[in-house]
C-alpha cells in the first residue's frame, strides 16, 4: 500500500499552487478592474455566469474525452495552459468582447483540465488513501488562496490602482504552473488498445445512466447540497453589513483560505482512517451550523470565529467529496465520473447563487442563511443511509 505522497501528486499540487495563486492575486481586483474599465455590476454577471457555464459544461465533456483516449497529461497542461495566458489577456485590450473571451478562456482551461487531472490524482492512490492525496492536493491548491490576495495587497500598495500591470504579474507564476505540468509523466496502461467513440459536447449527460447506482446516490446528495451553497460572497457582504470595514473582510476571507490550507491534508489522513463518507458528513454539518451562526453573529471575532469553523469543513468536504467518487465508479471512467459531477456541479453552482440572492432580497439575510443551514443538515442525515464503497463492491463480488 502506498503510504507517501508520490511525485507525481507534488508536482500536480504545486501546478494548482501555482495557478490558484495567479488567480486569487486578481480575485479581490477582478471587479473593481471590470467597473473601471466600463463594465456595469448586470454585465459583469453575465461574464461570469457564462464563463462559469462554459466550464461546467466542458469539465464533463473532457473529462469523458480523457477517458475515451486513455490520456490525462495532454489535457492538464492545456488546461493549465489556457488559465495562464487569459490572465495577460485581459489587460491586452479592454473591448467587452475581448474581456468575454479572455475570461472565458480561463474557465474552459479549468474545464479541460479538471476530470484528468482528479484522475491522475486518483491513480496515484489506493482506496485506503484517497483521502490523504486528495486532501494534500487541496492543501496545496488553497495555499494559493491564501498568498494570491496577500500579493496583490503587497503589489497594490506599492503601485496603487495599477490593475493592468497585476494582470502581467500574475502571469509569473501561471507560466511557472505550465513549467511543472512538463515533468508529469503518463502512466503507463496495461491495455493499450483504445477505441474511440464519436460524442457530442453533452454525451457525458449518458454516462449519469449508466454510472454505478451507489454513484448516482451520492452525487444527488452532493447536488442538493450545491444548490444551497451559494457563493462565498453572500457570508462576506454580511461581514461587511455588519462590520463595515473593507480590510476585515479581506482579512476574513485569508484567514478563511489559510485554515483551509492548514486543515485539508491532515483531515484528508484523518478520512482514510474513520472514513471518507463519516469526514464528509461531519463536513456538511459544520457548514450547516456556520450558516445558523451567521444569524445571530454581531462582531469581527464572532465572524472570525465562524470562518475558522468554515475553513475546516471545506478542508473536511471538497477533496473528500472527489475521492469518494473515484472509489464508487470504474477506474477506467474516473475522468469521466469527476467531469459529469462537476459539470452538474457548475450549473447548481450558478443556481444556488441565484436563490440565495431572492431569498436575501425577498426575505431577508437571516431566512437566506437558515434555509442553507436547514437543507445541509437534511443532506448530512440523507448520505448517513448511502452505504459505503466497501458494502457495494462486495455484494457485486
Amino acid at each position: 500500500m502506498k503510504l507517501q505522497i508520490t511525485r507525481a501528486v507534488w508536482i500536480l499540487s504545486l501546478v494548482s499552487f501555482f495557478t490558484d495563486l495567479a488567480s486569487e492575486m486578481l480575485y479581490p481586483v477582478m471587479p473593481i478592474y471590470l467597473k473601471e474599465i466600463g463594465f456595469s455590476i448586470l454585465l459583469i454577471g453575465i461574464l461570469e455566469g457564462i464563463a462559469e457555464g462554459v466550464a461546467g459544461l466542458s469539465k464533463g465533456y473532457f473529462g469523458k474525452f480523457s477517458d475515451a483516449i486513455g490520456k490525462r497529461v495532454p489535457f492538464v497542461r492545456v488546461g493549465y495552459s489556457f488559465s495562464a495566458i487569459s490572465k495577460p489577456m485581459m489587460a491586452i485590450f479592454t473591448w467587452p468582447l475581448w474581456i468575454f473571451f479572455a475570461r472565458t478562456i480561463d474557465r474552459f482551461g479549468k474545464g479541460i483540465r479538471t476530470g484528468a487531472r482528479d484522475a491522475l490524482l486518483s491513480d496515484e492512490a489506493t482506496p485506503e488513501i484517497k483521502g490523504k492525496v486528495f486532501g494534500f492536493h487541496r492543501s496545496m491548491d488553497t495555499f494559493g488562496a491564501v498568498f494570491g490576495p496577500l500579493v496583490a495587497l503587497v503589489f497594490l500598495h506599492f503601485f496603487p490602482q495599477n490593475y493592468k500591470l497585476l494582470f502581467f504579474v500574475a502571469f509569473i507564476p501561471g507560466v511557472i504552473a505550465i513549467f511543472f505540468t512538463f515533468l508529469i509523466k503518463e502512466q503507463k496502461k496495461t491495455n493499450n488498445i483504445i477505441t474511440v467513440e464519436k460524442f457530442s459536447f453533452f454525451s457525458f449527460f449518458k454516462y449519469w445512466k449508466q454510472s454505478p447506482a451507489l454513484y448516482r446516490k451520492l452525487v444527488i446528495g452532493l447536488l442538493i447540497f450545491t444548490l444551497i451553497n451559494s457563493s462565498d460572497m453572500f457570508l462576506l457582504l454580511k461581514i461587511k453589513e455588519v462590520v463595515n470595514d473593507d480590510k476585515a473582510v479581506i482579512g476574513v476571507y485569508v484567514f478563511y483560505n489559510l485554515i483551509y490550507a492548514l486543515f485539508a491534508f491532515p483531515l484528508g489522513i484523518a478520512a482514510d482512517k474513520i472514513g471518507l463518507k463519516t469526514m464528509l458528513i461531519i463536513g456538511i454539518f459544520l457548514f450547516s451550523g456556520v450558516y445558523f451562526g451567521m444569524t445571530i453573529a454581531t462582531g469581527l471575532y464572532s465572524f472570525m470565529f465562524l470562518f475558522f469553523i468554515y475553513g475546516i469543513y471545506a478542508a473536511a468536504t471538497e477533496g473528500i467529496s472527489k475521492a469518494w467518487i473515484t472509489n464508487v465508479c470504474n477506474k477506467k471512467d474516473t475522468a469521466t465520473a469527476i467531469g459529469t459531477y462537476t459539470a452538474f456541479q457548475s450549473i447548481f453552482a450558478m443556481l444556488a447563487s441565484s436563490i440565495t440572492g431572492v431569498l436575501w432580497y425577498k426575505f431577508g439575510t437571516s431566512a437566506a442563511f437558515v434555509t442553507s443551514a436547514i437543507v445541509a443538515a437534511l443532506v448530512g442525515i440523507y448520505l448517513i443511509f448511502i452505504p459505503t464503497t466497501e458494502k457495494i463492491i462486495t455484494k457485486e463480488e
